[in-house]
């Protein structure tokens, strides 16, 4: 599968959602798209980043635009996590990092002298008519939402 390219449609595809849901990115053409990649459930960035798309919410829904969080966690961990910190958004399971892949967010890190695979912090913006408008790679959790929210107004 290619991976998305800026001001491109992006490539239809479908998996595992909170709410016992197949999420499908065909399923959301007519509203903007918000989908942040994140490397696990319950780690202090990745709560932060959750919460302030909670927070913010309610404006991104007067711009006709949907948040989606992403991580390679499975459904019972998201469940658990979007409870907890009461997300209003789903968050897709992506074990087998195709949407990862898609996004190409897999990134080689380093942690304590060691270097493995891991998801780079990164947030897509897609317009109502299924065409990338933004990207943030290598996101840093401060400020982001805000960001990610004046680019939506912009659409």
């Amino acid at each position: 599968m290619p991976s998305v390219v800026l001001g491109q449609a992006v490539p239809d595809f479908e998996a595992a959602a909170t709410g016992e849901q197949t999420f499908r990115l065909s399923d959301y053409r007519g509203r903007n798209l918000v989908i942040y990649f994140y490397p696990k459930d319950n780690t202090p960035g990745c709560t932060t980043e959750g919460q302030d798309f909670r927070d913010r919410m309610p404006e991104f829904d007067k711009l006709n635009t949907t948040i989606l969080g992403v991580s390679r966690d499975g459904l019972k961990a998201h469940e658990n996590f979007r409870a907890k910190h009461e997300f209003p958004f789903h968050l897709i399971s992506d074990k087998d990092e195709a949407v990862c892949k898609l996004f190409d967010v897999i990134k080689l890190k380093k942690l304590y002298g060691k270097e493995y695979l891991g998801v780079d912090r990164s947030t897509f913006l897609i317009d109502a008519d299924g065409k990338l408008r933004r990207e943030w790679r290598g996101v840093k959790v401060k400020g982001h939402a805000d960001e990610v929210l004046e680019a939506a107004r912009a659409l």
